[in-house]
């Protein structure tokens, strides 16, 4: 029978529909938490669906979830006709015959064992955007766009196919044949890379790509060469491996070469990490004179070229530079790519393209960090490259981006040029921006209270070097969004 109990205690149940815990959950988080302390008996019928929807006034579907829950979990049974049931054992039901006295607590902050935390290089952790504040980001595409439904669409018909059924179990730890071959293809085709399916490593976004590459390449006190100001998470990677980095010039035409020569010349470098179409945050493109200096260096010192190509396939003046992968004959350049611009930041894609050996120690390498990825859907994003579904919607994003970034640079001109100095970018999603007057973080913890996030800069700060310069995202906000940013950054600059 149902105890009279149970009301009283359901009403003790807290909700909260503002949290991302969905309710059904925190109904059932908080119903294992009474049987746990023995407030719920074993083999207690529970009320019905219905009249837990009422006692918590949720809909009844949600008090059918949460029950569900409970039932995958183990803490009830459900019989038909009958309803829920307590399922737990007595033991686990009744505390005290484990504990004299059972209190609540909360998981201490410090562990009761030694763990290497020092071995641990801390790195920026961005939170999800909030809803209530409009966020400049440092340029991304907007997710607005992305192809979701045409992906869905391809995950289910796959999904449908028995003859996909085996890309459900274990396997396939370097990425799908399929769309490594049609990776290959694409990469050829519009970038002149040489490539076949065994030239490349699907990743779990550019990240990893640079991860695999450092730890592969890098032992303690090896040096790296990067540009300055630079991608910050790369120089933490390598660091991470255990690098000295020896950061070098970025100017108009990319990195400076003749820096990099001497550094060579007295120092041992492993490896050069390199954005040449449109480095980041600059968003300077690399010269062709330089590209070549740069592969000559390459061969005659033998260290590794880490060719990171974020966002190649969005360039507005004229046409792209295709990378200095396709120019490599020595097989010195690691090609490191992403998918996630073509798509949503958060759909994790990228690529690791290199020669062959390479490749093969790469991926046994990354079985230690995940043993495989997301087979079916690496299939369904290999069908919207085949039916032509990621080429119109780069094209598409190409002629909307380039809309918004000159909307964006006339706005900035029009209303900042007095606070801030820029360029407008001949490609990718930013305006690289140096504030001339008033400190950034200053500015961003002003702008933040008016309702609009925005970098302070701080990441591309480097020993004494203070930019006081951001990245200011255009690709993801639309020309309303960005009349309402550039007015607030006015507000706070004025």
């Amino acid at each position: 029978m149902t105890n009279p109990a149970c009301s009283q205690l359901y009403a003790q149940i807290p909700i909260d529909k503002s949290l991302e815990t969905p309710v059904y959950l925190q109904i059932s988080g908080a119903i294992v938490h009474l049987i746990r302390m023995g407030r719920l008996q074993k083999g207690l019928r529970l009320p019905g669906s219905r009249e837990l929807g009422e006692q918590l006034a949720v809909n009844r579907m949600t008090a059918v979830a949460a029950y569900e829950e409970l039932a995958a979990q183990g803490w009830v049974t459900m019989e038909p006709r009958k309803g829920a049931f307590v399922k737990i054992s007595p033991t686990l039901s009744s505390p005290r015959k484990i504990l004299e006295i059972q209190e609540t607590f909360e998981l201490p902050d410090q562990t009761g064992f030694d763990f290497q935390h020092q071995k641990v290089i801390p790195s920026p952790s961005p939170e999800f955007p909030m809803a209530t504040k409009l966020v400049l980001n440092d340029g991304y595409p907007d997710p607005r766009l992305a192809p979701m439904e045409d992906l869905l669409r391809s995950i289910r018909s796959l999904a449908r196919k028995a003859a996909n059924q085996k890309y459900l179990m274990p396997g396939g730890a370097q990425g799908t044949l399929i769309l490594r071959e049609t990776l290959a293809s694409y990469l050829s085709d519009t970038r002149g890379l040489g490539l076949k399916a065994e030239n490349i490593l699907i990743t779990k976004g550019a990240q990893m790509g640079i991860y695999l590459s450092a730890a592969l390449l890098i032992k303690p006190g090896d040096g790296v060469i990067s540009g300055e100001p630079g991608y910050a998470q790369a120089d933490l990677t390598f660091q991470q491996a255990g690098a000295k980095i020896y950061p070098v010039n970025v100017d108009n035409d990319g990195v400076d070469i003749d820096q990099i020569e001497r550094l060579c010349k007295t120092k041992k470098i492993r490896a050069i990490y390199v954005i040449p179409h449109h480095h980041h945050p600059t968003t300077t493109t690399l010269s062709p004179e330089r590209r070549v200096r740069l592969l000559d260096l390459a061969s005659t010192y033998r260290f590794a070229l880490i060719e990171d190509d974020y966002d190649y396939d969005f360039h507005y003046a004229g046409k792209q530079m295709m990378p200095m992968a396709s120019l490599d004959r020595k097989g010195n350049v690691i090609y490191v790519g992403t998918l996630t611009k073509s798509l949503a930041p958060a759909i994790r894609y990228g690529f690791i393209a290199a020669p062959a050996s390479f490749i093969r120690s790469a991926t046994q390498l990354r079985k230690y960090i995940d043993a495989q990825g997301d087979s079916l859907v690496e299939n369904a994003v290999a069908a919207l490259y085949k039916d032509g579904t990621i080429a119109r919607h780069l094209k598409k994003s190409l002629k909307l981006y380039k809309e918004r970034r000159d909307h964006f640079c006339a706005l900035l001109q029009r209303e900042l040029s007095t606070h801030i100095d820029f360029r407008v970018p001949e490609g990718g999603m930013a305006v690289w921006a140096r504030f001339t007057h008033k400190k950034l973080p200053e500015v961003a913890a002003a702008a933040y209270k008016k309702g609009l996030v925005i970098s302070d800069g701080t990441d591309y700060d480097r020993g004494k070097n203070k930019y006081n310069s951001a990245c200011l995202g255009f690709a993801a906000l639309n020309e309303t969004e960005q009349v309402k940013v550039v007015s607030i950054l006015k507000e706070v600059l004025s």
